[in-house]
């Protein structure tokens, strides 16, 4: 039986019969519509390309790959080489990560909570009698820090209390333990015993130019079987004073937020809270 010279289809030999060339042409037009089978289908607009190094081997692929992208937030990835994809973009939050397994080699995951501290909120504040932020504590972190900054009051001699906030919220005004020690040409020690607040720094100043600015790290803050713990360190002012405050065994509840004043008047400060990811 003769083939032809590329793909080796039969055709009819001259001294076949007629029945046996009808048979023949049967066998031909099988394999001639077999090898063009991925010749089928298609849509407007896409080419024929190859998709291996196997012959007769073809797919069709758009011209622009940005015609496959047909929704809000889509990304154009590859399948293959020369084979563009589209990825369908992820719910709130995830993130674009690589995955070997995954058809495009990406795919949108949830992050894993990461060591380190986490960005919370920030706040500014200017000139007010009570700097309250709450709904900043959870059960989510163990301890939190929070930065003070342009922190002052308006009187020089001002010191910057803190109270906590809890249910409501609710300033807790009792019950506060600690110790806040300030150095500047002399040295000084104020103590809180069971007081209705911290004194977290003493002479804040009264201007942007001399504000005061302090690092508080704080503990057990959203657990109610513990009490919480606390530490201060900051510069007041020109005083170039630095001051260390702690507190402990304020009655034990879930505490939600933190109250910030000055001791006489009112107060300026911008204030940020991260908090720290448990181990």
């Amino acid at each position: 039986m003769a083939t032809t010279t590329n793909f080796d289809w039969e055709t009819p030999d001259d001294t076949d019969l007629v029945k046996d060339g009808a048979a023949a042409i049967r066998t031909l037009g099988s394999n001639i519509d077999t090898s063009m089978a991925d010749l089928l289908g298609g849509t407007t607009g896409q080419v024929l390309t190859k998709a291996s190094g196997t012959d007769m081997d073809f797919s069709w692929t758009a011209v622009d790959p940005l015609v496959i992208l047909d929704a809000k937030g889509d990304l154009i990835s590859a399948t293959a080489a020369d084979t563009p994809a589209r990825l369908a973009v992820g719910t709130n939050g995830q993130i674009l990560t690589a995955d070997s397994t995954a058809s495009t080699g990406l795919k949108w995951a949830t992050p894993t909570s990461a060591s380190g501290f986490t960005f919370i909120s920030r706040s500014t504040f200017s000139n007010v009698a009570t700097a309250d932020i709450d709904n900043i504590f959870s059960s989510t972190y163990e301890t939190y820090q929070i930065i003070i900054e342009t922190c002052y009051g308006t009187n020089a001699s001002d010191d910057l209390l803190i109270q906590l906030r809890y249910a409501g919220p609710t300033t807790q005004t009792s019950g506060y333990y600690g110790r806040t020690a300030s150095l500047n040409t002399t040295y000084a020690v104020t103590n809180n015993n069971n007081a209705s607040s911290i004194q977290a720094m003493d002479n804040i100043r009264n201007s942007a130019d001399q504000a005061s600015c302090a690092s508080f790290y704080i503990n057990n803050v959203g657990n109610g079987s513990r009490n919480p713990q606390g530490y201060l360190f900051g510069h007041s002012g020109e005083q170039l004073s630095t001051n260390a405050a702690s507190f402990y065994n304020v009655t034990a509840r879930e505490y939600t937020g933190l109250r910030f004043s000055a001791s006489a008047g009112n107060l300026t400060a911008n204030i940020s809270v991260y908090g720290l990811a448990k181990a």
